[in-house]
């Protein structure tokens, strides 16, 4: 399916400028970076595991999302690096927590919005 385009090319120069300038300022390989390491399914479903409990061991996130140890700390390990998770270590337990909110609004506004598009088709 092609996108509609318009019949006309009218280009408002001064707004195209503007808006460019704004465009140049986004950190697009940060932002990239973070929607590919959320773009793998069971980091999806880990981090929204951690917006659910806000802490959770490993074996328990292990549990919750259906994977192996060894693939929930593979996973764990590659969100850490990202600066999305952080963790503390109990004794000979490690607990994982989201590193701050805006992870948990991220995967909660996706889920609305995936969510919303159901409803209305």
């Amino acid at each position: 399916m092609e996108a509609p385009r318009c019949e006309t090319i009218a280009i408002d120069k001064k707004r195209a400028t503007e808006i460019g300038h704004a465009v140049e300022k986004i950190p697009t390989l940060e932002i990239g970076k973070l929607f590919k390491v959320l773009s793998d399914a069971t980091r999806l479903r880990i981090a929204y595991a951690l917006t659910v409990e806000q802490e959770l061991c490993v074996c328990d996130v292990s549990a919750s999302v259906d994977c192996s140890i060894a693939t929930a700390s593979h996973h764990l390990r590659t969100l850490l690096k990202q600066g999305l998770v952080k963790y503390r270590k109990e004794g000979k337990v490690v607990y994982y927590s989201l590193d701050d909110h805006h992870v948990s609004s991220l995967v909660h506004l996706a889920m609305e919005h995936v969510n919303e598009g159901k409803a209305s088709s």
